[in-house]
């Protein structure tokens, strides 16, 4: 019998120590390794950039929980995703993203990628006729994102990997938002996941990581080459920060959802919100295809503001209990304006966000007391 989820967050990777007992997987504080003669490691490690044993835990429980063969560690979200579009990408060819896409990933390709011979075309991920209908000779990723950051948008997974299949690219799912908790890519078909565990996977606001998760023999040697070559791995205490955060995940998402649910119910109604994002909604345009493959709807909202950007502005100033920041995912509660924050390197271009804008990371204090707080920055 398979253990289910909220036992491998806790227990895959994680033996007791062999030579200790410790129950918690140790901070191998370490760069390197003595060798028993020339190439005769212990247990196969060398050099902390090449691998590290808490390092090894953190990527052998990311694999269980997203249900793929390897998991590979990053220093974060960002050079995970360089990292995957490094291994799958060469000069002249091309990859379709969301049209709503996350700022930092759009700011990668189009900044930089691009510079590289690389080209992209931003399509609905909603609609598969669309994706389909971007697809070039030399197209090799879709890259998308499910609920899409910020506009919670969400991408049919089997049918987005069934399309990829016929069309022999590769379907790639930053799964930041749900975690894997809520919704596992791989299962509906996807060939790489890719999270920003500095998110609901660390779940604190206090380590920064990225994590590639895959089947794929091929991809997961080319991934785990540029890991070690280019080196962007993370620390052994940011691993075991990590670690420790996964422990916990299944429950957090429990109320980081029920917490949102809450919220959105509240807004709603209100006079000075015109329209919520959220998927748990039953007219939301992708809550059917959300329920069939997320286990709940997760912990992320966005809203506009019927009196504009200023109002939405001056709403994030005044909270007490969302604190004004970027990230999200952490057990505490945050508010941002996109356009001006994490989504500002959209501007001028097809993914810019609409300027009256909000999104809130749901964190998981009283219900009421949030409730209160966001409605009263509202007034």
């Amino acid at each position: 019998m398979t253990d289910g989820f909220a036992t491998r967050a806790i227990h895959a990777g994680q033996e007791p120590d062999p030579t200790t007992g410790s129950v918690i997987t140790p901070i191998h504080a370490t760069s390197t390794y003595a060798q028993d003669g020339v190439g005769n490691q212990r247990q196969g490690y060398e050099y902390s950039r090449t691998g590290n044993p808490t390092r090894s835990a953190l990527e052998e429980c990311l694999a269980s929980l997203e249900g793929g063969k390897y998991g590979r560690a990053f220093a974060s979200g960002m050079s995970a995703t360089d990292a995957v579009l490094r291994a799958t990408l060469r000069p002249g060819d091309h990859l379709i993203i969301p049209d709503d896409a996350y700022g930092g990933t759009f700011r990668l390709i189009d900044k930089v990628l691009t510079g590289w011979g690389i080209d992209y075309t931003p399509a609905p991920v909603t609609d598969v006729d669309a994706v389909r209908a971007a697809i070039r000779p030399n197209t090799k990723v879709i890259w998308t994102e499910t609920p899409t950051n910020p506009l919670l948008n969400i991408a049919d997974l089997p049918a987005l990997a069934q399309l990829a299949h016929d069309t022999t690219t590769r379907l790639v799912v930053d799964n930041t938002f749900a975690s894997p908790h809520l919704q596992q890519p791989l299962e509906f078909g996807a060939s790489i996941v890719v999270h920003s565990t500095t998110k609901y996977l660390g779940g604190h606001s206090d380590v920064v990581g990225g994590a590639v998760i895959t089947s794929d023999d091929e991809i997961a040697d080319q991934v785990a080459f540029l890991q070690n070559t280019a080196g962007a791995v993370p620390g052994p205490f940011d691993a075991w920060l990590t670690l420790r955060g996964l422990k916990t995940l299944a429950v957090r998402m429990e109320r980081h959802s029920r917490n949102a649910e809450n919220l959105v119910a509240a807004l709603r109604d209100h006079p000075k919100v015109a329209r919520v994002f959220y998927p748990g909604l039953e007219d939301h345009p992708g809550h059917q295809v959300a329920a069939k493959q997320m286990r709940h709807f997760g912990g992320m909202v966005s809203f506009t503001h019927v009196d504009g950007e200023q109002a939405a502005l001056d709403a994030c100033a005044r909270t007490r209990l969302f604190t004004l920041a970027e990230s999200l995912g952490g057990v505490e509660s945050l508010i941002e304006h996109p356009g001006r924050m994490t989504h500002a390197s959209t501007a001028g271009s097809l993914l810019q966000v609409p300027a009256e804008l909000i999104r809130v990371s749901v964190g998981i204090e009283e219900s009421e007391d949030l409730v209160t707080d966001l409605l009263s920055a509202l007034e």
